[in-house]
């Protein structure tokens, strides 16, 4: 007994009766303009004054209110209002209007069943609950019959006036019970009229796809970034250390590095928290590193960590190249100049030249004692060089040769299909 009456006036169901009575506002409009095509066809001045005359009213305004429902807001408002009083959950609902013909109609139908059913029920709450009390009231208040309420004659009668109470209370829960039907219905007819389509999966899939892969790429900006620069700042530290009494020369250098790559590292840090924070226009964010403007900054810092560095550019203007191979090329350099930091000891030789229409990164220092390898899960260096190579459509092969640790990176200058698609999918938000 307790679950029926829930049912009948429990949250959930008052919830969904204020979303009958509020589809019943939203048709009133349509009624009246109903109400203005009737009375001259009838001749009656007065339609609200009959029940038949009202009824035709609302028949002749559901149409019209279909063809309102076309308007792209209908079906995020109708999702809104689902989603907050028919407790219906939120990913059975789309996002967004519908963008294909089936979920227009979809969304019409939706427009019109609410419309039709709050009409019913908003009609229904404003008449019936007035004449059940009074006829709950009626045999306590002798008044009321003979008052001018134009009661039937019906209830002038003893075994009437007993059953009356009954009566009102009788058509308080039909009522309810009209209510609680109607509700459920709606809310079991919301994810079929106002679920995603397979055009909405798709859109939300692509959107995921995006989010995902530009968390991948913030996340390999930070590894490459504050990664380096840790390295570099512990190395430099580590050496002016040892030489702080009798070379305070290097120790000043050392310092300066530490300075400048720290306060460039927090600058690209804020940049990637920044977009992670969706705070501002990307466009605002500071620019990333590229090849043509930081490469030299990069070698020095990197020289002052205590790594001899010997870079050779050879028939290549790092100035004339894409933006993005510039800004990749540039992260595969800081990764490589990072590993040699952390593994290959004290020299590196570096060359960067032009090979036909490929950009080549090649890199070899002493083979260290334990080579670094790309772990699965682990987000390591080599694996982020491969796979920016990879994404601009190049290729990149590390491992040990002839004695030493050898990383060579192939970047094609003119960008290809693949490319491209990065490129716009990046574009904006690659901070």
């Amino acid at each position: 007994m307790k679950g029926f009456w829930s049912a009948l006036f429990g949250r959930r169901a008052r919830r969904r009766w204020i979303h009958l009575i509020l589809g019943g506002a939203l048709a009133m409009p349509y009624v009246l303009v109903g109400s203005v095509v009737i009375g001259p066809l009838t001749g009656v001045s007065d339609v609200f004054s009959s029940l038949t005359l009202q009824l035709g009213s609302f028949a002749v305004g559901l149409p019209l209110a279909a063809v309102t429902a076309l308007f792209p807001l209908t079906r995020p408002i109708s999702v809104a209002a689902v989603r907050a009083l028919c407790g219906v959950p939120g990913d059975a609902l789309a996002d967004g209007p519908p963008h294909s013909r089936a979920a227009r109609g979809r969304t019409v139908a939706w427009f019109t069943l609410h419309l039709g059913f709050g009409g019913v029920l908003s009609g229904m709450t404003l008449a019936l609950p007035p004449f059940a009390a009074t006829l709950i009231a009626l045999p306590l208040f002798a008044g009321l019959r003979d008052s001018a309420l134009a009661l039937p004659e019906v209830l002038h009668h003893a075994w009437a006036l007993a059953l009356a109470p009954v009566a009102g209370v009788a058509m308080l829960v039909a009522l309810a019970g009209c209510a609680a039907v109607a509700g459920a219905l709606l809310a079991r007819w919301a994810p079929v009229l106002l679920g995603p389509t397979p055009a909405d999966r798709l859109a939300v899939a692509e959107r995921r796809a995006a989010d995902l892969a530009l968390r991948n790429r913030l996340a390999r900006e930070l590894h490459d970034s504050v990664g380096h620069a840790l390295s570099a700042v512990t190395l430099q530290a580590s050496a002016a250390r040892r030489v702080l009494d009798h070379d305070p020369e290097f120790v000043r250098e050392a310092l300066a590095a530490i300075e400048d790559t720290t306060r460039r590292t927090v600058g690209e840090l804020d940049a990637v928290l920044g977009v992670l924070r969706e705070a501002g226009d990307p466009a605002s964010t500071a620019p990333a590193p590229a090849l043509a403007a930081d490469l030299d900054g990069l070698l020095s810092r990197t020289r002052a960590g205590g790594l001899r560095v010997q870079a050779d550019v050879v028939a290549l203007d790092p100035a004339a190249l894409p933006p993005l191979v510039s800004r990749e090329a540039y992260r595969i350099v800081q990764e490589v100049l990072s590993n040699a930091l952390r593994h290959a000891g004290t020299s590196l030789t570096l060359r960067l030249a032009r090979d036909g229409d490929d950009l080549l990164i090649t890199a070899e220092n002493p083979l260290p004692p334990h080579p670094p390898r790309a772990r699965p899960g682990g987000g390591h260096g080599l694996r982020g060089i491969a796979d920016r190579a990879r994404l601009l459509g190049g290729a990149a092969e590390a491992g040990p040769a002839d004695g030493t640790w050898r990383v060579s990176v192939r970047l094609p200058l003119k960008a290809n299909a693949r490319g491209n698609r990065t490129r716009n999918r990046t574009r904006g938000t690659t901070p």
